[in-house]
């Protein structure tokens, strides 16, 4: 059963790991065209539920560490009494030893959650917000035939709190709109507007305490492999690594098998990583891999990247058995369309194609932009998000829009009415029922 509309979200994220449910079914969400609205005003039982808790006591002078030479960096006031423990014992403990990161939590011991009652508990928190913007989505087919219900695919890096707040120097966005308070119900808001099958999201550090949680109880199957040395460690009060993770509906998708990949470049283990899971559709008996990645950031590494991306091919190339299985690779590649990696991609013997390429006139041209920031260096504004699809077996019917740069602000990435310095990217496929025709 359903929890009670009246219960917060505050007090929803309090008792995540508390008495056990009776329910066994999952939720499934579902979805509705209708844009989001901010909710007008609070009622009296939230009224408390985003009062700050203090934080940790993290200076806002950048410190050394005491394990080693590197800068720690400072966050701001915004970690609560929820996340402070587990904040500070991450932060000192040894991450490449990080099996207990990979535990998770039993999904059938919480209970399930009603999307509309989270949306709405969402949407008093942000109250005071500026009101999410809309985008659409545009069909990229003038007319076909859906054979069965279309897989919702979402491509995201949704920014690692430690490094939003603490190194990422966005010096155009307020430190207030990065609260993790607030932030983190923007992003629910966006997934449960689209309301995705399947999520890949990159720089995941409230993994634990967030979102397994709340998308077990959404009735997902939750997945997560942490970078062997995150960032995120380099920062005061973090809440431990950040790694990539991968969410599906278990009642659209049945786990056949998941491998964590942690990526070579030159034959050396690198510090970036890939999830590829085998999924079977419910609907169509058929089977596909989903797989999600984020690969080496900065200029200078574009070989690197390239090796990581050979790598990455390799291993999809033996779980899709020489593409026999079709196959959706998302990530945040750290590439323009021009690097090397790309065309690898492009011209790889699995006949991947990229899906947002479709929504230009011509359908070969990336989008302008996927990430759009502005750092102390100067403003930032690249084509680095990309969903990769098969082809030959698979078809992309529609993908939403992106912002507009008007929407997007003088500012840029991060505001207060987006979470991110990265688009959400959104796809629904569906099978081809005569992929040899394309061979």
């Amino acid at each position: 059963m359903y929890q009670s509309p009246a219960r917060s979200l505050c007090s929803a994220l309090s008792n995540l790991c508390c008495a056990p449910s009776s329910a066994t079914s999952s939720t499934r969400l579902l979805r509705s065209p209708a844009p989001v609205k901010r909710a007008l005003s609070p009622p009296a039982l939230l009224a408390s539920s985003s009062a700050a808790a203090p934080h940790c006591g993290c200076s806002a002078a950048v410190s050394s560490g005491a394990a080693n030479s590197q800068a720690v960096y400072s966050m701001g006031n915004s970690t609560s009494r929820l996340y402070s423990t587990l904040a500070k014992t991450w932060s000192t403990g040894v991450v490449s030893k990080h099996q207990e990161y990979l535990e998770q939590t039993d999904p059938d011991l919480l209970d399930p959650i009603d999307p509309k009652d989270l949306l709405e508990e969402c949407q008093i928190v942000l109250q005071k917000r500026p009101a999410r913007l809309q985008r659409d989505f545009v069909n990229l087919r003038t007319s076909f035939a859906r054979n069965h219900q279309p897989i919702r695919v979402m491509q995201w890096n949704i920014l690692a709190q430690a490094l939003g707040e603490g190194k990422d120097n966005f010096v155009q966005c307020p430190m207030e709109a990065l609260r993790w308070e607030e932030r983190k119900c923007l992003i629910l808001e966006e997934i449960l507007a689209y309301q995705p099958d399947i999520m890949c999201l990159q720089e995941v550090d409230h993994y634990f305490d967030t979102f397994q949680p709340l998308l077990s109880r959404l009735g997902y199957q939750c997945t997560f492999f942490p970078k062997p040395w995150s960032p995120c460690l380099d920062v005061e009060c973090n809440n431990g690594p950040d790694g990539c993770a991968l969410f599906f509906l278990k009642d659209r998708f049945t786990l056949i098998n998941s491998t964590n990949i942690r990526l070579t470049a030159m034959k050396l283990k690198t510090n970036q990583v890939a999830i590829a899971q085998t999924l079977k559709c419910h609907e169509t008996g058929k089977l596909f891999c989903i797989a999600v990645t984020h690969l080496k950031a900065r200029n200078g590494w574009e070989r690197f990247r390239s090796a990581q991306g050979s790598d990455l091919l390799e291993n999809l190339k033996r779980i899709t058995q020489e593409a026999e299985i079709p196959l959706i690779v998302c990530g945040d590649f750290n590439a323009e369309p021009t690097e090397e990696v790309y065309e690898e991609f492009s011209n790889s013997s699995l006949n991947l194609n990229s899906a947002y390429k479709l929504l230009s006139t011509d359908g070969l041209s990336e989008p302008s932009y996927t990430t759009w920031k502005i750092r102390p260096s100067g403003e930032c504004k690249h084509t680095l998000d990309y969903i990769w699809y098969s082809q030959h077996a698979l078809k992309a019917n529609a993908a939403l829009s992106l912002l507009t740069e008007e929407q997007i602000g003088p500012n840029r990435l991060p505001s207060f009415n987006y979470p991110s310095d990265h688009l959400s990217l959104v796809c629904d496929f569906t099978f081809n029922e005569d992929p040899d025709r394309l061979l």
